[in-house]
């Protein structure tokens, strides 16, 4: 009978889901009156802008962990235009969306 060790990649797992459970429990345990201070409802309202804004950037501009610039830039770009513009949500995705699958089918 062969003895193997315990494999990193499980304590990792592990030990992750454990602080994922911890950090959920003490956000539960937050009193009502530190989460009613207006400082700290005008940053709950702003970090899921900040989330989407960083994935969004991650998933525009990089592969393999290297900054790009492809077609993904222009189509971007053509959604901030857009939003500046004020054009409607559908709007701005399928014009970002054409955009990038233009230049993708042009290259």
């Amino acid at each position: 009978m062969e003895i193997t060790t315990f494999d990193p990649l499980w304590l990792a797992v592990i030990g992750t889901s454990l602080i994922a459970f911890i950090l959920k429990y003490l956000g539960q345990s937050v009193p009502k009156s530190w989460l009613s201070h207006p400082r700290i409802l005008k940053i709950n309202s702003l970090v899921p802008i900040a989330l989407l804004s960083a994935l969004v950037a991650v998933q525009s501009f990089t592969k393999d962990s290297r900054l790009i610039a492809d077609q993904r830039m222009a189509g971007v770009a053509v959604a901030v235009v857009a939003l500046i513009l004020r054009a409607p949500f559908p709007v701005v995705v399928l014009s970002a969306a054409a955009t990038s699958a233009l230049l993708f089918k042009i290259q």
